[in-house]
């Protein structure tokens, strides 16, 4: 008698976080016969950590904004390293994407006319993220997992892969097992759909949870896909540093985004000694002209200065705050500053950043509307993975496609 119980499905997706959710629910739609499996429990993926908002060019708030300038941007930030139609792909896709996220239940921050409010983000020419908030993903999820729940879907929870099978050059079936009963289930499947996030639990100093250990990529490699650009990996520039407890936690990008300004132990905003030759056009360039975009910004007005170099990519901001740490000029527990409270009202941070607001003063005691943060970089995403195809997504083996961070 055989020791596992056996599943027969059409597509098997791995994974529960916005790519799995909205892979599974594209694969009931079409009438295949779908099942979920994940490491964790159903709303309990790292996309809920996708505190600032979601990129789409939808122009809301500022109509300059196109999908072309976000490829652009997103070129730009990459080095010219991206793959490009991946960046095409993903800045003419996204506005749709973000549109059917609202039409399925999610609830956006609004403009004034009742459109979705958008916010400027790092490495972005305009306000580009749509967001609830600084709870975005947590809104996604929701959102995803109430469509999916409605779908012939089965759904199983705290269930592990262990092991893809291959008939020929082509993947027919998983084992995995469950953690709270330790059972074996094997799945034959004609498809199979890694979305399993990524690996940053490699690292010490990390915002991810204790599931982000590189499965996806492992079981692929092990079936004989290849893995591509794994070797890069981003590391977002404002974590926390104290509690040491807490060391790594995100703090979302968003605080820059509405006006929050990086200061070393001198009270300097060093920000502007750290602009690439490439980005200086794009960028304000003194104090005073960071202010007015602030003012323009807060006012609800289309901003007609350049931005704060706050709002640099990521790994210039991340090793521009590095390099102050080692010059001697960090903070007490070995970060730098990052202030909102003097830049946005009381009202506005705790409207504007619920979640922020709330973790520090849980987790540090420490009042954002009325202190600066002590912040520092930590690991956050794997930029390489599962190579796919960028049309189909499949990967280098028959039958066996890749999504979200696990992809590449």
């Amino acid at each position: 008698m055989a020791n596992y119980i056996t599943h027969e499905t059409d597509v098997l997706v791995v994974g529960a976080g916005g790519a799995g959710l909205r892979a599974a629910i594209e694969s009931a739609a079409m009438g295949m016969k779908t099942s979920v499996v994940m490491k964790s429990l159903l709303g309990k993926a790292h996309t809920v950590m996708a505190e600032g908002g979601a990129a789409g060019a939808l122009g809301t708030t500022d109509p300059r904004d196109s999908w072309k300038t976000h490829f652009r941007d997103t070129m730009k930030g990459g080095k010219m390293m991206n793959d490009y139609r991946m960046a095409e792909i993903h800045a003419k896709e996204a506005p749709a994407r973000l549109l059917e996220l609202e039409e399925w239940g999610a609830v956006f921050d609004r403009t004034k006319d009742g459109l979705i409010l958008q916010r400027n983000f790092g490495g972005h020419t305009y306000p580009r993220l749509a967001h609830v908030g600084d709870r975005t993903g947590l809104e996604m999820i929701r959102t995803l997992q109430d469509k999916l729940v409605h779908m012939p879907a089965e759904i199983f929870m705290e269930t592990t892969v262990t092991h893809l099978f291959k008939e020929g050059d082509a993947v027919c079936g998983a084992l995995t097992y469950t953690r709270d009963k330790g059972e074996f289930h094997l799945f034959n499947a004609k498809a199979i759909v890694i979305a399993t996030g990524g690996f940053g639990k490699a690292f010490k100093i990390t915002t991810n949870s204790w599931d982000y250990t590189g499965d996806g990529q492992s079981l692929a490699l092990e079936a004989g896909a290849d893995l591509k650009d794994i070797e890069f990996f981003q590391f977002h520039p404002t974590g926390m540093v104290w509690p040491i407890s807490v060391r790594g936690l995100l703090v979302t990008e968003a605080v820059r985004g509405d006006g929050g300004v990086l200061r070393n132990n001198k009270g300097e905003r060093f920000i502007f000694n750290y602009i690439p030759e490439a980005f200086k056009n794009d960028l304000a360039s003194t104090e005073e002209e960071a202010r007015e975009w602030v003012k323009q910004v807060v006012a609800g007005k289309q901003a007609t200065v350049r931005r704060p170099p706050e709002l640099l990519t990521r790994d210039v901001v991340a090793r521009a705050i590095r390099d102050e740490v080692n010059a001697g000029r960090g903070s007490p527990h070995g970060g730098v500053f990052l202030d909102i409270a003097t830049q946005r009202s009381a009202e506005e941070i705790k409207r504007g950043l619920p979640s922020m607001y709330q973790q520090f003063m849980k987790l540090a005691n420490l009042d954002i509307t009325k202190e600066p943060m002590e912040i520092g970089p930590t690991a956050h995403y794997s930029m390489g993975g599962i190579s796919v195809d960028p049309q189909t997504e499949m990967s280098t083996v028959n039958g066996l496609f890749a999504a979200g961070e696990c992809a590449a």
